[in-house]
């Protein structure tokens, strides 16, 4: 199944930027799922100095504001191939050891909401099922409400208020996860919804590393293990290493942010 994506990132400011630079991961990732056909970024309101690709394999753009811009925008399209692979990605590769995977982070530190979720999954069962267990308890302790969430929140923050968004739920596997000895990383990425061709926003889920089977997804919002609906764009111990746009501007005036994603069959 071929997917044609369009998403646009528009952020305009109260006054004039004098200096900001964004690091930006849109570019999808090839892999044995997913082949890029096509895909450009284009800028207005700045400028890319530089692409690079990070220590997670993220294809990463470096983009320069205009000195005095009051909006930048920024548009992804293409078209990306896709093969049903029962959400698992396979082996291992990269410049990140595995090992580095079972590493907490302020967003996925393990604290007493999350040990409790992962001291009840059934030890008895397979690395695989203990994982789609997990993602159910997951599921059920974070209920899914859009506008009920903060973007810096962190495992346990989003447990203690019992909703979030897929973020959140993300988070909240990888703490438990990797506490009970399993390589954990966070996925950003597209989701092409059935009933829809505009989406709310850029979508995320899990991958943990699994024996024999390598790196398998799980989609705790949705509550299923990702199709060829899914395209993956970055990943990373948590969203700060995936996060779609990122980085830092001088000035004290207003941002509005405002994201219009489109994904559909081709």
């Amino acid at each position: 199944m071929r997917l044609k994506i369009s998403h646009t990132t528009t952020y305009d400011y109260d006054e004039p930027v004098p200096y900001a630079l964004q690091q930006v991961r849109l570019t999808p990732k090839n892999s044995g799922a997913q082949t890029i056909v096509n895909w450009r970024t284009q800028v207005t309101g700045g400028k890319r100095e530089l692409s690079f690709e990070d220590s997670h394999r993220n294809r990463v753009e470096l983009i320069s504001f205009t000195p005095g811009t009051r909006q930048i925008v920024l548009h992804s399209e293409g078209e990306v191939d896709m093969k049903d692979t029962y959400g698992i990605t396979g082996a291992h590769g990269g410049f990140m050891p595995l090992w580095m995977f079972l590493r907490s982070t302020d967003r996925t530190r393990i604290g007493p909401l999350s040990r409790k979720i992962a001291n009840a999954i059934d030890d008895d069962r397979s690395p695989l099922d203990q994982m789609h267990e997990l993602a159910g308890a997951v599921h059920a302790a974070i209920r899914y409400e859009t506008g009920r969430s903060d973007v810096g929140w962190s495992a346990e923050e989003a447990l203690a208020a019992g909703h979030g968004v897929c973020q959140d739920h993300t988070h909240a596997f990888l703490a438990c996860a990797r506490y009970l000895d399993i390589p954990a990383r966070y996925v950003s990425g597209y989701l092409m919804m059935n009933d829809r061709v505009e989406q709310s926003a850029t979508h995320a889920w899990a991958e943990a590393h699994l024996p024999d089977l390598g790196w398998v997804g799980f989609d705790v919002s949705n509550g299923i293990s990702p199709d060829t609906r899914y395209v993956r764009v970055a990943t990373g111990l948590d969203y700060g290493d995936a996060a779609p746009v990122s980085g830092t501007r001088y000035g004290s005036g207003g941002e509005r942010l405002s994201v219009v994603v489109q994904v559909q069959q081709q």
